[in-house]
C-alpha cells in the first residue's frame, strides 16, 4: 500500500471553506438576480475538477449519479476495492467494517460510506453484493459498480493515482487509502485504510463535527 502523493494530499487538504464571502443581489426591480458567492463558485469548481457526476449502480441494483446522489450535501467516505483481491482490499474492507461500528448511529444518517470497484468487468451487482455481505456492512455503507471509464474518472478525480502510468494501471498496486469529506463545507482529507481503527473513525468524525468534535469516533 502506498500513501497519496504529496501533491494530491496538499491539494485536497487545502480545500477548506472560504470565509467572509457575501451574497450580492442585483437586477431589475421585481426581478432580483442572486449572484453566486465566492464559496458557491469554489464548490462548483471543486465538483467539476474532482467529483465527476457519472452514473453508477449500487449493490442493490439501483442506478445513481456520483455527485448528485452520493456526494452533494453529505459527509462521506470513499475507497476502492475489487472482490477477487488477495492483498490490500480485504484488509482495508475488514478494517472499515470495524470503523462502521465505532461510528454508531452516525452511519447512514450524518455520514455515508461508499466503496467502488476497480474491476467492474468482474464485479457486477451480484459480486459486490456478496462482497458487502461477507464483510457485514451495515445500512449507510454502499458498494458500487459501473463502467470502467466512469470509475476511473472518480479514482483520478479524488487523487488515488500513481505518477508512474505502469504502476497506476496495475490494479494490484492500487492505493489502499480512504478519502473522507464534508462536501458542503469543502473539507476533505484522507488516511491509510489499514491505519488504527480508532484513528480512522476519529478522522472521519471530524468531518461530521468540524466545529468541535465529540461522538462515537472521537476516541
Amino acid at each position: 500500500m502506498a500513501d497519496l502523493s504529496r501533491r494530491n494530499l496538499l491539494r485536497w487538504t487545502a480545500m477548506a471553506p472560504l470565509a467572509g464571502a457575501t451574497m450580492a443581489v442585483a437586477g431589475k426591480v421585481g426581478k432580483p438576480l442572486v449572484e453566486p458567492t465566492v464559496s458557491d463558485l469554489a464548490r462548483q469548481r471543486l465538483q467539476q475538477l474532482h467529483l465527476p457526476n457519472v452514473p453508477l449502480v449500487t449493490h442493490e441494483g439501483k442506478k445513481v449519479m456520483f455527485y448528485d446522489d452520493l456526494i452533494q450535501g453529505k459527509v462521506v467516505t470513499l475507497n476502492f476495492f475489487f472482490a477477487k483481491c488477495d492483498e490490500v482490499c480485504p484488509l482495508v474492507t475488514a478494517n472499515l467494517a470495524k470503523v462502521q461500528k465505532l461510528l454508531g448511529a452516525d452511519l447512514g444518517t450524518k455520514l455515508f460510506m461508499y466503496s467502488f470497484t476497480l474491476k467492474p468487468e468482474e464485479d457486477d451487482v451480484d459480486a459486490i453484493r456478496r462482497y458487502r455481505e461477507m464483510h457485514h456492512a451495515r445500512p449507510g455503507w454502499t458498494f458500487l459498480t459501473g463502467k470502467l471509464e466512469d470509475l476511473e474518472k472518480i479514482r483520478k478525480g479524488i487523487g488515488f493515482t500513481y505518477p508512474d502510468p505502469k504502476i497506476d494501471g496495475d490494479k494490484t498496486q492500487h492505493i489502499g487509502n480512504v478519502r473522507y469529506g464534508n462536501e458542503p463545507l469543502m473539507l476533505w482529507g484522507s488516511c491509510p485504510g489499514m491505519a488504527r481503527t480508532q484513528f480512522v473513525a476519529e478522522s472521519i468524525s471530524w468531518m461530521i463535527r468540524p466545529e468541535g468534535n465529540s461522538g462515537p469516533g472521537a476516541l
